[in-house]
């Protein structure tokens, strides 16, 4: 007892109490992430509540709306060509239940707004998407374990000079591993399993301690909203270090603003012109 009283004991409260104190003053170890963007206003695959999902009238509805960065998901047509698409299943897009890798793209993709209505049916090309928003944050996450689109997307980024501007995103750590594998020069969230490893070093108190190299924390909003999950503390530390923490889905009002009231640098929503609005009520954007 009397070891434990004489040792132990002043150093965990020593750990603890240096512990919070690097967590609110991480600059003291961590040099600060500088990215080329800091996004508040981030439109859920390009918006795709106001307009139909995955069409370039949709990517510009939300660009004109005022969007700082368009998140997206890529598919590879059996042709070769990326296209944006959240699912590699057609059937809730377009009514027609194919795989985007079985079809070629001029010939067969069938049109997208199966459940909604609007001028433009066509899947965007990522191509297209770069060439016409040059200098727009992209956030692009890839749910397949596909070399061949990773290594397309990456060509494509490279092509257009992009690369400090485009994020790869995935919750699957094999496929970030091989996507940074491709391009490491890119910025990258944080995976499921990353996620995870944050909250034990956090609740460890062992973060402030710990190189992060990710640059954005995206994460579901009602899993955050758990007290036993994340904490406002957390946010702010990451937002210390320059890692931007992105909240989503927000499509209301209220879940906007409890997204900022956790800490969230920047919310993630399928309805741009109502994340304009709330943001300019509350002088978060100019």
């Amino acid at each position: 007892m009397s070891y434990f009283l004489y040792f132990i004991l002043p150093a965990l409260g020593g750990y603890t109490l240096g512990s919070v104190y690097l967590l609110k003053n991480p600059h003291i170890l961590h040099k600060r992430k500088r990215t080329a963007f800091y996004c508040t206003h981030i439109s859920h695959r390009g918006g795709c509540g106001e307009r139909i999902e995955s069409t370039m009238e949709a990517f510009t509805h939300a660009v004109e709306q005022g969007t700082q960065m368009l998140e997206l998901d890529c598919h590879l047509t059996h042709d070769g060509h990326v296209v944006v698409s959240h699912d590699e299943n057609l059937l809730r897009q377009t009514g027609h239940d194919v795989t985007v890798s079985s079809l070629k793209l001029f010939s067969r993709l069938p049109p997208a707004g199966h459940y909604s209505s609007g001028s433009d049916r066509k899947f965007a090309l990522l191509e297209d998407l770069f060439r016409k928003f040059p200098n727009m944050p992209v956030s692009i996450e890839i749910k397949e374990n596909n070399s061949q689109l990773i290594k397309k997307v990456s060509d494509l980024i490279k092509h257009y000079n992009r690369e400090d501007i485009t994020v790869w995103a995935s919750i699957n750590s094999s496929i970030m591993k091989k996507c940074r594998k491709t391009n490491s020069s890119m910025p990258h969230s944080f995976t499921l399993s990353r996620g995870v490893q944050l909250l034990f070093l956090f609740y460890t108190g062992l973060l402030p301690f710990v190189t992060l190299e990710e640059s954005l924390l995206q994460f579901y909003l009602p899993c955050i909203i758990n007290s036993i999950t994340m904490r406002k503390s957390l946010f702010k530390h990451l937002a210390a270090r320059g890692i931007q923490v992105h909240l989503f889905v927000c499509n209301e009002d209220k879940d906007i603003k409890k997204a900022f009231d956790l800490g969230a640098t920047g919310v993630m929503s399928d309805y741009p012109s109502l994340l304009t609005r709330f943001l300019r009520r509350n002088g978060s954007q100019d």
